[in-house]
């Protein structure tokens, strides 16, 4: 099992607010596979610097917008 990462994001909502964008069609604008959208949404799997900032630009959006990381 593995642990859940610290940082949030807002994912879905994004999506919701795309048109209903699907995971798969967020992960092939990012160039990965759905179920690493899917993990990255439930909080399973943090997303490369690189992928994180795909991401954000497909919803033109600031990356702070996207991913939360809470203060220490």
């Amino acid at each position: 099992m593995s642990k859940a990462t610290a940082i949030t994001n807002t994912i879905r909502s994004l999506r919701f607010h795309a048109n209903e964008m699907t995971q798969a069609d967020l992960a092939k604008a990012v160039g990965v596979t759905r179920q690493t959208i899917l993990a990255i949404e439930q909080g399973k799997y943090s997303p490369s610097l690189e992928v994180a900032f795909k991401i954000a630009a497909v919803f033109k959006v600031p990356l702070d917008q996207v991913f939360q990381y809470p203060d220490a």
